[in-house]
């Protein structure tokens, strides 16, 4: 890998990733800035964050900016393409514990759970891990009473 990326961005007129990245041989940081061509706001981000990195012209470039990454800058640029502001654009990238997820499309919910999935795997212990426990107990008590605790059926 002759290039090491160090920033990415987005430019919003023309539509393009701004890419700010080391040159190994050289030690020379440069900016790239990459249009996106052919993108809406109706297009699928997943698709053209998937087709720019494969793109001969740029994948020498983009090899050290993950998938995901590429995904949420097409995501705030198709956001801007639909009215939507940057700071709603970002918000929509944090996990919010008390929002409704049935009433997500299917595109934003796919990216909520792979944002959940990315958390329980940095949270998760493993046997190889220093504060790992085996058989772990943990006691849950509520403090509160629910009223269907107390109108339980003697049938069950």
């Amino acid at each position: 890998m002759r290039f090491e990326a160090k920033r990415c961005g987005v430019q919003f007129s023309p539509p393009a990733i701004v890419l700010i990245y080391e040159h190994k041989d050289t030690n020379k940081v440069r900016k790239r800035v990459i249009p996106v061509r052919n993108f809406s706001k109706y297009s699928d981000y997943s698709v053209a964050a998937e087709r720019l990195k494969n793109n001969p012209r740029h994948r020498d470039y983009l090899e050290g900016v993950s998938q995901s990454q590429l995904e949420k800058l097409h995501i705030i640029l198709r956001d801007h393409m639909q009215g939507f502001s940057l700071e709603y654009s970002l918000a929509s990238f944090k996990l919010d514990p008390n929002e409704d997820l049935n009433k997500l499309d299917d595109d934003e919910l796919a990216r909520k759970k792979g944002q959940m999935d990315g958390l329980f795997e940095r949270n998760r212990r493993r046997k190889d891990d220093p504060a790992f426990v085996y058989d772990l107990e943990v006691d849950f008590t509520t403090k509160e009473k629910c009223s269907w605790d107390e109108e339980s059926d003697d049938g069950f």
